[in-house]
């Protein structure tokens, strides 16, 4: 297996249990509601994945800003592509929504990684 795909599948996974635990900490401790601290979660989830895949998996050392905006447009394109694979396997294919959602992932992390590794932290700037 690629090795940067192994960094980002482990990121991947470490970021999520981190937005869960903000998530179940917020609810927990400080009653947070739902969409509060799922935003949270994910703030935190998002900003952890960005700064380890782009110091460890794909060692990124341009313009951080700039990395981080096209991460931002990455994960949004991203997650329009897991919407979408969702919502046909749901509407069109018969699916149920469980399966549809587990479905999604595959199409969302590979498209995630390869927009990572060759467009927010590929080499696009110029020195």
């Amino acid at each position: 297996m690629n090795r940067e795909f192994a960094r980002f599948l482990f990121v991947g996974v470490n970021n999520t249990f981190a937005g869960l635990l903000v998530i179940y900490g917020l609810k927990a401790v400080f009653q947070a509601g739902d969409v509060f601290a799922n935003a949270i979660g994910y703030l935190v989830g998002l900003s952890l994945s960005f700064v380890l895949n782009r110091s460890w998996t794909f060692r990124h050392e341009g313009n951080i800003a700039a990395a981080g905006i096209r991460f931002l447009g990455a994960f949004l394109v991203a997650y329009m592509i897991n919407l979408a694979v969702v919502l046909v396997l749901i509407h069109w294919v018969d699916i149920g929504s469980y399966l549809a959602q587990a479905l999604g992932i595959p199409p969302y992390t590979i498209s995630f990684f390869l927009l990572m590794k060759y467009f927010a932290f590929g080499r696009l700037e110029t020195k």
